[in-house]
C-alpha cells in the first residue's frame, strides 16, 4: 500500500521549499506514475532532469523532487543562466519498468506545461530516453547529437567537478595543482567514470566505490583507480571525499568518521540538512564546495543547447565554476558562514536581482 499523504502535508512541504507548482502524472495504461516540480521562474523557464528511481515511498518521492528543483533554482542562478529551477521523479526501475509509451506519455505531461517546464536526462534516464520524450514535446533537451541534441552531458558535467575540485585545492593548499592528491569518489555512473578520468590525468590516486561491485572492478582497472568497499570509504584518509550517487551522503554519521578535508562531488543535495551539517563541517574545518555550484556542467550543457551555443563556449561556461566556486569560498571565510549559506546568498541575490528588472518597464 503506497503512503498515503493528507493534502496538508503536500502542501506544507511545498511552502517550506517555497515551489511555484508541482504536477502529479498518472497513466495506467502505461503504469506512468511521476512528480513534475516547478520551484522558480524568475531568471526563465524550470530546468531540470528527469529522474526514474525505484523510491520506497510516494512521499519519499515528493522530498527528492522538491529538494532537487530548489537545488536548480540555485544552480542556475549561480551559473549566471537565464533558467529557473524545476525537476521531475518517475516512480519505478529504470532496468525494468521503461519503456517507449511510459516516456512518450511523460512527454506529453511535459508538452501540456507549455515551456514553463524544460526536460533533460538524470539518474535512471540516459540521451535516448530523451528522444522518445522529444517525440512528444520540444521542450527537453539531451536528446543524441545526431537528432540535434547535445547528447550526453556527463564529461561536461564532470569537468565542472574537477573545476571546483581544483577551487578547493587552491583554497587550501595555495595552488590548484592536484598531483599527489588523493580522491575518494564514491558512485561510478556516468558522471563518477568521466571524474575518474579526469582526476587520473592529473595524476591523482582515485579510490573508487559504488554499491556494484562488478562496475567498481571494471572502472579500477581501467583507469588505475583503487576499488573500495562502499561501507569503508570514510576510514580512507584521503584528501578529498568526491560524492557521486544519490544525496544525503553527509550527515551527522559520516562528519563524524570523515578524514577527508575536502569535499567536492557531483551528487544533489549532499548534505542532509543544509543548515545542520554546513554548520558541522565548518567547525570541522573541512572545506565544502556546494554541489549545485559545482555539478552545473549538466545544466550549463542543457542552456547552451537551448541557446544554440557552440561547444567552445559550453566550455567556457563550465571553466567558469572554477571562479563561481572561489567567489563562494570567498565569502564563506569573510563572513565565517557555512560554504552553502554562501552560495544561497549569492543565488538569491541574483535571483532578487533579475526580480527587479523584470518587474520595471
Amino acid at each position: 500500500m503506497p503512503e498515503q499523504h493528507p493534502p496538508e502535508s503536500i502542501f506544507s512541504q511545498l511552502d517550506a521549499f517555497g515551489h511555484k507548482k508541482v504536477v502529479f502524472c498518472t497513466d495506467p495504461d502505461t503504469n506512468l506514475k511521476a512528480i513534475i516540480a516547478i520551484h522558480n521562474t524568475t531568471l526563465g523557464p524550470a530546468f531540470g532532469g528527469v529522474r526514474m528511481w525505484a523510491y520506497k515511498t510516494e512521499g519519499d518521492a515528493l522530498n527528492d523532487v522538491l529538494r532537487l528543483a530548489k537545488s536548480m533554482t540555485y544552480k542556475a542562478a549561480i551559473a549566471g543562466l537565464n533558467l529557473g529551477g524545476g525537476y521531475s521523479v518517475i516512480i519505478g526501475d529504470s532496468r525494468q519498468d521503461k519503456n517507449e509509451a511510459l516516456l512518450r506519455k511523460f512527454g506529453r505531461f511535459i508538452k501540456n506545461l507549455n515551456g514553463e517546464f524544460i526536460a533533460a536526462e538524470d539518474v535512471g534516464t540516459n540521451p535516448r530516453d530523451m528522444e522518445y520524450i522529444k517525440m512528444e514535446t520540444n521542450h527537453v533537451t539531451g536528446a543524441p547529437e545526431n537528432i540535434g541534441g547535445s547528447g550526453d552531458p556527463s564529461p561536461i558535467t564532470a569537468l565542472g567537478v574537477l573545476m571546483g575540485i581544483k577551487a578547493c585545492v587552491r583554497e587550501m593548499y595555495g595552488s590548484d595543482s592536484l598531483t599527489g592528491k588523493s580522491v575518494i569518489v564514491q558512485g561510478i555512473g556516468h558522471v563518477g567514470e568521466n571524474l575518474v578520468r579526469l582526476l587520473r590525468d592529473e595524476n591523482v590516486k582515485v579510490y573508487a566505490s559504488d554499491i556494484n561491485e562488478e562496475r567498481v572492478s571494471q572502472i579500477s582497472k581501467k583507469y588505475g583507480a583503487q576499488p573500495v568497499s562502499n561501507n569503508n570509504i570514510f576510514d580512507i584518509d584521503a584528501d578529498i571525499y568526491a560524492p557521486c550517487a544519490m544525496g544525503g551522503t553527509v550527515n551527522t554519521q559520516t562528519i563524524a568518521k570523515l578524514k577527508c578535508g575536502i569535499i567536492a562531488g557531483s551528487a544533489n543535495n549532499q548534505l542532509l540538512d543544509e543548515n545542520v551539517h554546513g554548520q558541522m563541517l565548518l567547525d570541522k574545518g573541512v572545506l565544502f564546495a556546494p554541489d549545485y555550484v559545482i555539478n552545473a556542467g549538466g545544466i550549463i550543457t542543457g542552456y547552451s543547447e537551448l541557446m544554440n551555443f557552440n561547444k567552445k563556449r559550453t566550455l567556457q561556461l563550465t571553466e567558469n565554476i572554477y571562479e563561481a566556486t572561489r567567489n563562494v569560498l570567498k565569502l564563506s571565510k569573510a563572513e565565517n558562514i557555512p560554504t552553502i549559506s554562501a552560495a544561497n546568498k549569492i543565488a538569491e541575490k541574483r535571483i532578487e536581482d533579475i526580480r527587479k528588472v523584470k518587474s520595471s518597464y
